[in-house]
Formats: structure tokens, C-alpha cells, sequence
């Protein structure tokens, strides 16, 4: 299983900008397709953004435009950019590594502890 720690959270006035990190351990990292989730107070848990192995991203409707994921899989670390912030984005961000196969071999999923991002003036 995949261990991953999240980093760059912070406090942000509205509209402006944080990068957040996510580093994983083990050494199949570019087999993984990595998600942040966030989750705000009193809300379930949400899928902001993905990137498959090969490098596809998907984003939910209320970030398209203004984040970006991104990987570097010679760092084992996958990046959100995160631009035009907002209150109501105002969360715990976590990571998660989805279970993949490789090399005939499950790797279970796997998820960081999250980092706080809190966007108020």
C-alpha cells in the first residue's frame, strides 16, 4: 500500500493562490491514479481533481479553470494548483492513491493524513 503526506496548506485571502503537495512512498507511484478529496466541516467528503498513470485529469465542475493537477513521477508527487480561491473553498484536502494493479500484483488503495487550506480575509 501506497503512503502519501499532503503539504502547502494554509491560510489565503480570497482570490488568491496555494500549491498543494502530495508525496507518496514506494516505488510504483507512476502506476497509481492519484485524487484529492476535500472535505469541509459538517460535508462529505468531494473529489476536486485526478490524474490517471498516463496522465489524464479529470476536475469537478466547481474548480474547472481554476485548479490544476499535475504529477512528477520521478518525485512521486502529484501537485493542485489551486487559483482564484475562495471561502467556499475552504477545506481539508487529502490525497488518495486508487488501487491499481501491476505486474499481475494488487496494490490496495491509500490515503495522506489531508492539509488544512482556509481562504478568509
Amino acid at each position: 500500500q501506497v503512503q502519501l503526506v499532503e503539504s502547502g496548506g494554509g491560510l489565503v485571502q480570497p482570490g488568491g493562490s496555494l500549491r498543494l503537495s502530495c508525496v507518496a512512498s514506494g516505488t510504483i507511484f507512476s502506476a497509481f491514479t492519484i485524487d484529492w478529496y476535500r472535505q469541509a466541516p459538517g460535508k462529505q467528503r468531494e473529489l476536486v481533481a485526478q490524474i490517471t498513470s498516463g496522465g489524464s485529469t479529470n476536475y469537478a465542475d466547481f474548480v474547472k479553470g481554476r485548479f490544476t493537477i499535475s504529477r512528477d513521477n520521478t518525485k512521486k508527487s502529484v501537485y493542485l494548483q489551486m487559483n482564484s480561491l475562495q471561502p467556499e473553498d475552504t477545506a481539508v484536502y487529502l490525497c488518495k492513491a486508487e488501487g491499481t494493479y501491476y505486474r499481475g500484483i494488487y496494490y490496495g488503495p491509500g490515503w495522506g493524513q489531508g492539509t488544512q487550506v482556509t481562504v478568509s480575509s
